[in-house]
């Protein structure tokens, strides 16, 4: 059995302000800092990683120094992990994006297995690369446990790919800010254990240990925080 522990970057001032990041390399702000640390001490508490990979773009970098650093780990770059590309649309508030570009906004929010995201890429394609980086890293570490840092999409993705669910399905699972998700490898397949897991956050808006936030309805909220 391989343990995964799949967590999604801190953060960043394009989270509170709903621009597409995608790949653009936005950094953690003052909140993501203390969410990575508050993050890195309930890795701490509960695993012991032998291994932390992280997406290349610096939010989640920053976010796996943190859990890295408890046990004296280096960080490992994965580009499975690299976030969506949006293309054009990166950089661009939804409804700047919607003023040029109507149909295919109100295609990723509707039927995001079809969008097709202008000079970007798709939910399905990104799919396969990121579930190809999730079976070679457990494969390379079975019987151990492991940190793989990624964003909103990326693991929402991995999320659909070891449930078996269609894409759909996309806006039906939430990940928050460094929300953990914990994934069981065997020669089966995957099993998921939990889900958006953020009971080490006060809340969205600090690091602090606190309330309990699980997997929600696609509220506009939700809905929102899948442009990381």
């Amino acid at each position: 059995m391989t343990r995964i522990v799949l967590v999604r970057h801190g953060q960043t001032e394009w989270n509170r302000v709903e621009r597409f990041r995608g790949q653009a390399d936005v950094p953690l702000d003052e909140t993501g800092l203390a969410q990575a640390e508050a993050t890195a001490r309930r890795v701490a508490a509960e695993w012991h990683p032998v291994a932390v990979y992280s997406s290349p773009l610096a939010r989640a970098v920053r976010t796996a120094e943190a859990i890295a650093g408890q046990f004296g780990l280096p960080v490992h770059i994965h580009r499975g992990l690299t976030d969506i590309d949006y293309g054009q649309w990166q950089g661009l508030t939804p409804d700047e994006a919607r003023e040029l570009w109507p149909e295919m906004v109100e295609a990723w929010y509707r039927t995001p297995e079809a969008a097709q995201i202008p000079g970007g890429e798709t939910l399905n394609r990104l799919q396969v690369r990121a579930m190809e980086a999730v079976r070679e890293l457990a494969a390379r570490h079975q019987g151990t446990t492991i940190v793989l840092v990624g964003h909103t999409v990326v693991n929402r993705a991995i999320l659909l790919g070891i449930l078996g669910l269609p894409d759909h399905r996309f806006w039906r699972l939430r990940q928050d800010t460094c929300a953990i998700n914990i994934l069981d490898a065997d020669d089966k397949g995957f099993t998921l254990v939990s889900m958006n897991d953020t009971c080490h956050l006060k809340g969205p808006a600090d690091g602090r240990p606190g309330a309990h936030r699980r997997q929600a309805s696609p509220s506009s909220a939700g809905r929102r925080s899948g442009r990381s």
